[in-house]
């Protein structure tokens, strides 16, 4: 499958995953992590994308492809419908490239998730391709969440994100101003000796925040018909292994591994008693479950995790915990 659009994807592979410690660590994040497979999640997200542009476009630095379009992907998505996904992605590409528009893929939300972002969704595009988007919000408490789907129309922000590059250029000239110069200086030296030296010294100093925040936000608050930001559904299979939690839902979902009870082992065999909705990881044991429900138990060498699944978004604490006490052998 090919598309006559210049599309550059960039894949963001750039966090520590905290939330997956004791498996992930500094030095082994879990981009890196082969979490659902034999290929790590950076290995699936590139062979994901390349029907659509080859791996010497997967990484774009500079202003000199001005006209082109970016596509942005977390590296930790599973998709199962690869096809719908590409099929989805052109008619993406196709509207962030005729204009100053910026396309967002919202996944319909199946649950009051408090570990995602939303997207407040208005009216269908004329060609009823895309619907323009009113708001986002980031990670709601539980009541705004469950308001939000009862309401139908919002979505979860899938952080996969197109725009043409002179686009997200003038939106971050726009909403970062203090920001934008010292792109363009690294932009500058690229291709130069003086990259190196430019991008150490300058990209320190740039504001440390999320495209979300920094652009999607303020852009929302011209207007659904000024914004130019529109949401492109889903109508395929989504999942973001964010905690350990949604894997196991995944791979309970997919049937990658679980029993009758719920529990999802992938460990040195296992027996469950009176024993349900269990995440355990313990390649090397054999893990005898009894009498408990709904926690996630993570076995590595050097350390034992132990925590409710309801409770797995908030593994991250543990990891900022060790660093504050001087932990660092466990990061």
């Amino acid at each position: 499958m090919s598309t006559p659009l210049d599309f550059r994807p960039v894949i963001l592979a750039g966090g520590s995953g905290t939330r997956f410690w004791p498996r992930s660590r500094r030095a082994r994040a879990k981009q890196v992590l082969a979490l659902d497979g034999e290929r790590s999640m950076i290995q699936q997200t590139v062979e994901r994308l390349k029907p659509l542009a080859g791996l010497e476009k997967t990484w774009i630095i500079t202003n000199e492809f001005l006209d082109a379009v970016l596509g942005v992907f977390p590296s930790d998505h599973v998709i199962a419908d690869e096809p719908r996904f590409l099929k989805a992605l052109q008619k993406g590409i196709s509207l962030a490239a005729a204009g100053d528009n910026v396309v967002v893929l919202g996944i319909e939300p199946v649950r009051a998730e408090t570990g995602y972002g939303y997207i407040e969704t208005g009216d269908l595009t004329r060609d009823s391709s895309a619907l323009h988007v009113r708001r986002f919000t980031e990670k709601p408490n539980q009541n705004k969440a469950e308001e939000f789907i009862s309401a139908g129309n919002y979505y979860w922000n899938s952080g996969m994100f197109l725009w043409s590059a002179r686009t997200l250029a003038n939106a971050v000239r726009e909403h970062l101003p203090e920001t934008a110069p010292l792109l363009e200086s690294i932009a500058a030296a690229w291709g130069t000796p003086q990259f190196d030296e430019a991008f150490r010294g300058l990209y320190p100093k740039c504001e440390n925040i999320s495209v979300d925040y920094a652009v999607l936000e303020p852009r929302s608050a011209k207007g659904e018909h000024l914004s130019h930001l529109y949401c492109l559904p889903a109508e395929f299979s989504w999942n973001d292994l964010g905690s350990w939690a949604s894997l196991y839902e995944y791979q309970l979902e997919t049937r990658l591994r679980g029993d009758a009870e719920g529990n999802v082992a992938d460990a040195g065999g296992h027996l469950a008693i009176e024993a349900t909705d269990n995440y355990i990881f313990s390649p090397r044991k054999f893990v005898a479950l009894v009498g408990v429900e709904n926690l996630v138990v993570v076995d590595t060498e050097d350390a034992l995790l132990i925590a409710h699944r309801d409770h797995s978004q908030d593994v991250g604490k543990i990891v900022k915990e060790l660093g504050l006490t001087g932990r660092n052998d466990l990061l």
